[in-house]
């Protein structure tokens, strides 16, 4: 229970996978322990229902907690084993039942939460009375007694209601039949009433679990079953004495007609018996109601609904079994679709929802019946019918692929045929969705036949209202769950050339990878993901374009994937780690499609060759988010912002737009390794498995080495192992990740990129930082809202011009990771910006004058024009002192521990210098020491972050530690320390600085000297005037302690610079030379 939201509050993606756990533990151990886990199921809902809450957020997590428990219920339930005792049967109903009656019964109109809560604990009760039906039947029997005997007019009637949600089979349901034969008749009219809307839903979920029953029906007439229905009939008859009433019964009165084939048959006749009169007159009456001469608008609709079930229920009958029940449909079809789908005249009664439900039913009955029929089809796909229309065909076709549980139902291929209509649905619907949320319009592409052609200009620019924008919502996501059940009834292009099917999947790919990071839409970007999927899949990708397959996959899956990586580097989606993940799945079925073209045709290689692997190729484009798709094979791809263009060839389709979105993945990976989630960073490094899969099946064709495509690849397949370490901490995954980019050898446009994009993020992060609490109070109470509850786990959303909070630890956790990414990842590109003249990379976005500081840009660097690795080095200096009252000791601390310890090695000697020089600001120009605060700070720091630097033994730390020398550093640094006097911390100064000196010492074959003999000896000098110096005069203890600890130090620190050294002290001539000798010998 503690795992439940409404305990955990917060809800992360680790407690949601714990509670998934959970549910799947409790479910087998309930195949053992069943009547144990029901009742534990039971209690623990009982005090989740008695729970007292305030405010929005607690309803939620009790929402997600119920929710959570009837799910588990549902699922323990329906795998009950068959031998529970009759005991444990008494102990469900007794507890278990009125819990899940206090669900259904409480049902408040226009709560969000109630219908889903209902739908949930319906769910639970169908499972339940598959095995333990006598025991609510029972309950349903015994209220039914009740009420007959109940003198009140407003008398509860919802155990009788129940009936709507069992699971009922032939025998149960002729039970259900015979006991409200018995009891019609005594019932109040508010009973019998629920009577009889309830039993007509209990006869569809016979028919829709039980189908084969049904059928059987038809083919074997059960007598006992007809006599029940046919008594039912006849009370229910003589109960519809006003039209209202007749309003209320004709839908069950056509359900127990189609109980009695026989007396459908026998009604069929001219000449008809005396007791089936009835039967006759009321499909007369049901007939002159639907052609609208009843006179009354309550019997016309009830005729309508009546008529729809007589259809839905002749689709579970084959025609060969009882063609008159076909007959009778026939007879009154052409009415009802005239009546249900008039677009001048919709069909309403007030209730939207149920209008839209009938209205399903009825299309999908009469495609079952007649497929070729299809009128009602095009009546519904104009674009100037009702928007109701549009959402009822939608909805009618996804019933269609999803629920063909009959052999004789017609399969969705037979409506192929109107694939290009409903792309004109989807694109225009898309379009006003987004314009009416305020969502970027839509990408606009070659306009799509007969839905776009006959909309007005006018009309076309109106912004759509609010209602408008709700059901355009609504109706597109409709569309993608379509296009996601059957890919294919989108991308079917009967009688188009290549070029026209690639246009037309460009543009339906293009708009569903619009919908991927609406966070206005979130139930609509998850389907969008999925429905892109499904198109990827091997059979979808082949329909793509069957003239070109490999070009087309080539151009439009790269122009997706650099739209979405261009995304996700913007750290602006809320769902970013779930969108990473299925992007994850997508390069998947990429590598799947490559290995399959290049084991089904050996002989033909163009998928190599649409990525050009020797890296010469200098053109480019740059996808802006208005034409990210425009090309088909052929066709001419225009730069987003420059000038020239690149006719795309037959041969090498894509190729640009490949190296692009190769680079920007690269990048988006890249950057999800500084993530403060781990999940985030784990899924980054395993999408590096992929990148290395792509190239293997690219580079084994004509043996290409597998480096031409992936330079860093066995660093990437390192990622990739280190991606299945689960239980990784935080920071030990940290330290993982940045040794990891330290081993990073040679430069690319991806790793380029990437550190110069969190460069930037970092620049404005750390402003925010230094600035907080002003920008807090400047950006106002609604933008610091606004990034607690959207942006709570992103904080470089802040690069955009939000707010942080260092009251959120994710936000600083975030720098901190970033500076680490930096700082390991800092040597290769240092490496690729002093190779720049040599390099052959264009750059990713957009022409090179439009590059802003780029570090491979082809520009020459001529005097002192500062590298960005060169201002981040800077920047990290000042932060070696920062004072900020809340966060300074954080950041000094950190910015010490990751220079000392995950500063790339090729970054030594730039950092040598610019510490040497730094330090020597520090002396006045008659060489006295300029004591600060301040300065003291930067010495102290030095120290640390040179000893950690000499100490670590980094991978490749040997080659970069002899490029700069620090002989004048070191001796900066003695002679800063040995002014600050005998205090405490000028104390534990001192001993810090001989253990550097030390370990200087130790890795002096590493190290590059000037004048090696001079500095030591100068070293000596300086030092041993620190030992014995003042340990005996202390009078603290704590003093003495650290002085002796000093002297120890500093003797260790000389011992270790005399070990081999020669005496040479300074200039002189040959007499005093040797006297300075005698001397330095002495001392």
């Amino acid at each position: 229970m503690c795992r439940l939201p409404i305990k955990a509050c917060q809800q992360n993606t680790h407690t949601k996978v714990s509670t998934e756990h959970n549910k799947e533990c409790l479910i087998n151990i309930s195949k053992y322990k069943f009547s144990l886990v029901i009742s534990g199921l039971t209690n623990i809902l009982k005090n989740v229902n008695n729970m007292r809450i305030f405010g929005e957020t607690a309803e939620k997590n009790l929402y997600l907690s119920q929710l959570i428990i009837l799910d588990t219920l549902e699922k323990c339930l329906a795998g009950q084993p068959k031998d529970t005792m009759r005991l444990d049967e008494t102990m469900l109903v007794k507890q278990l039942l009125p819990e899940i009656c206090h669900f259904i019964h409480t049902y408040r109109e226009g709560n969000q939460h109630a219908a889903e809560l209902r739908s949930s604990a319906s769910g639970v009760l169908f499972s339940l009375s598959c095995n333990n039906f006598n025991a609510v039947f029972s309950r349903i029997s015994t209220r039914l007694q009740e009420l007959t005997v109940c003198s009140e007019d407003n008398a509860d009637v919802h155990d009788i209601e129940l009936l709507q949600y069992i699971s009922v089979d032939c025998s149960k349901l002729k039970r259900l039949l015979q006991e409200t034969v018995f009891k019609f008749k005594a019932l109040k009219k508010v009973a019998q009433l629920a009577v009889i809307n309830s039993l007509e839903k209990a006869f569809w979920n016979w028919v829709e679990n039980y189908p084969d029953e049904f059928t059987k029906l038809y083919q074997t007439p059960q007598t006992d079953m007809a006599d029940c229905a046919e008594k039912l009939f006849d009370l229910v008859d003589g109960f519809a004495e006003s039209t209202k009433r007749k309003a209320a019964v004709w839908p069950l009165q056509i359900i127990l007609l189609v109980l009695c084939p026989e007396i459908i048959q026998d009604i069929a006749k001219d000449v008809v018996e005396e007791t089936k009169m009835n039967k006759k007159l009321f499909l007369d009456n049901l007939r002159k109601a639907l052609a609208g001469h009843s006179g009354s608008r309550q019997l016309t609709e009830s005729a309508a609904i009546a008529c729809v079930k007589l259809c839905k229920a002749s689709t579970y009958i084959n025609w060969e079994d009882n063609s008159v029940i076909f007959l009778l449909v026939q007879s009154m079809v052409v009415d009802l679709k005239n009546l249900l789908f008039n677009p001048s005249k919709p069909f309403s009664r007030g209730n939207q929802n149920a209008d839209v439900d009938l209205m399903i039913d009825c299309l999908v009955s009469c495609f079952r019946i007649n497929p070729h029929n299809n009128q009602h089809f095009k009546i519904c796909l104009a674009q100037n019918s009702p928007s109701t229309f549009h959402y009822v065909l939608v909805n009618s076709l996804h019933r269609i692929i999803t629920n063909s549980a009959l052999d004789w139902w017609p399969r969705i291929d037979a409506v192929y045929c109107h694939a290009v209509e409903l792309r004109s649905m989807f694109s225009d619907t898309l379009h006003r969705a987004m314009q009416g949320c305020g969502a970027h319009p839509a990408i606009r592409m070659t306009p799509s036949l007969t839905f776009k052609e006959k909309m007005t200009s006018l009309k076309f620019k109106e912004k759509p209202t609010d209602l408008e924008t709700r059901s355009y919502k609504f109706l597109l996501l409709s569309l993608v769950k379509l296009i996601h059940a059957d890919p294919k009834l989108l991308l079917c292009n009967p009688r188009k050339q290549g070029p026209d099917s690639q246009g037309s999947t460009a543009e339906l790919i293009s708009g569903l990878v619009q919908l991927v990071p609406q966070s206005s839409m979130p139930d609509i970007a998850q389907e969008a993901m999925e429905a892109l999927l499904v198109l990827h899949q091997l059979d979808s990708i082949d329909l793509w374009n069957p003239d070109a397959p490999i070009e087309t996959f080539w151009e439009i899956s790269s122009q997706m994937l650099f739209y979405i990586c261009k995304k996700l580097t913007s750290h602006q989606i809320l769902s970013s780690t779930e969108i990473l993940k299925w992007l994850r799945e997508i390069l998947i079925c990429r590598n799947k499609f490559l290995l399959k073209t290049k084991q089904s045709d050996r002989s033909s290689c163009h998928f190599l060759l649409l990525y050009d692997v020797s890296g010469s190729g200098t053109s480019q484009i740059s996808l802006d988010h208005d034409e990210m798709i425009r090309c088909a094979p052929g066709a001419t791809l225009r730069k987003g912002k420059g000038n020239s263009s690149m006719e795309s060839t037959t041969g090498c389709s894509g190729t640009p737009i490949c190296r692009q979105a190769q680079t920007k993945l690269e990048v988006a990976l890249y950057m999800f390794l500084w993530s403060p989630d781990i999940e985030a960073v784990l899924v980054a490094m395993s999408c590096f498995r992929h990148l290395c899969e792509e190239a293997d099946i690219r580079c084994g064709v004509d043996e290409v080495s597998v480096h031409n495509f992936l330079p860093n690849y066995n660093t990437f397949m390192e990622f990739a192992s280190v991606s299945n370490m689960m239980s990784t901490g935080r920071a030990a995954l940290q330290k993982r990740v940045m040794a990891l980019l330290r081993r990073i050898e040679h430069p690319t446009a991806g790793n380029t990129e990437a550190w110069e994009d969190t460069h930037a993020k970092w620049e404005q992060a750390t402003k925010l930082i230094l600035n907080y609490p002003k920008t807090k109070m400047e950006d106002g109470q609604v933008t610091e809202s606004l990034h607690k509850t959207i942006v709570k786990r992103r904080m470089s959303h802040v690069s955009g011009g939000g707010s942080i909070d260092l009251s959120d630890t994710e936000s600083l956790q975030e720098w901190i990771n970033m500076t680490g990414f930096l700082c390991a990842l800092g040597g290769v590109c240092l490496q690729h910006r002093s190779s720049a003249g040599l390099a052959t990379y264009s750059p990713p976005m957009g022409p090179l004058n439009e590059r802003k500081g780029s570090m491979i840009s082809m520009v020459s660097t001529e005097g002192s024009v500062e590298t960005p690795v060169s201002k981040f080095i800077d920047r990290l200096l000042t932060l070696m002192v920062c004072n900020h009252e809340k966060v300074g000791l954080q950041i000094r601390t950190n910015i010490k521990d990751l220079v000392g310890l995950e500063l790339s090695p090729a970054l030594y000697p730039m950092l040598f210098n610019k510490l040497k020089n730094t330090i020597s600001k520090f002396f006045d120009s008659q060489g006295q020491v300029l004591l600060t605060d301040t300065n003291t700070q930067f010495v102290e720091q030095t120290i640390a972050i040179m000893k950690n630097l000499l100490d670590n033994h980094t991978e490749g730390s040997s080659e970069h530690l002899g490029q700069a020398s620090i002989e004048t550093m070191m001796l900066n640094l003695v002679r800063y320390v040995r002014v600050l006097g005998n205090l405490v911390h000028a104390i534990q100064i001192k001993t810090k600085l001989c253990q550097l000196v030390e370990v200087m010492m130790e890795r002096r074959d590493d190290l590059s000297f000037c004048q090696e003999m001079k500095f030591r000896n100068k070293m000596v000098e300086y030092l041993t005037d620190w030992v014995m110096g003042t340990s005996n005069q202390a009078t603290d203890e704590d003093v003495k302690c650290l002085t002796r600890d000093l002297d120890q130090a500093s003797m260790e620190a000389v011992v270790s610079l005399l070990a081999g050294l020669p005496l040479q002290p300074e200039e002189g001539d040959g007499v005093e030379l040797m006297e300075a000798k005698s001397q330095l010998f002495l001392k």
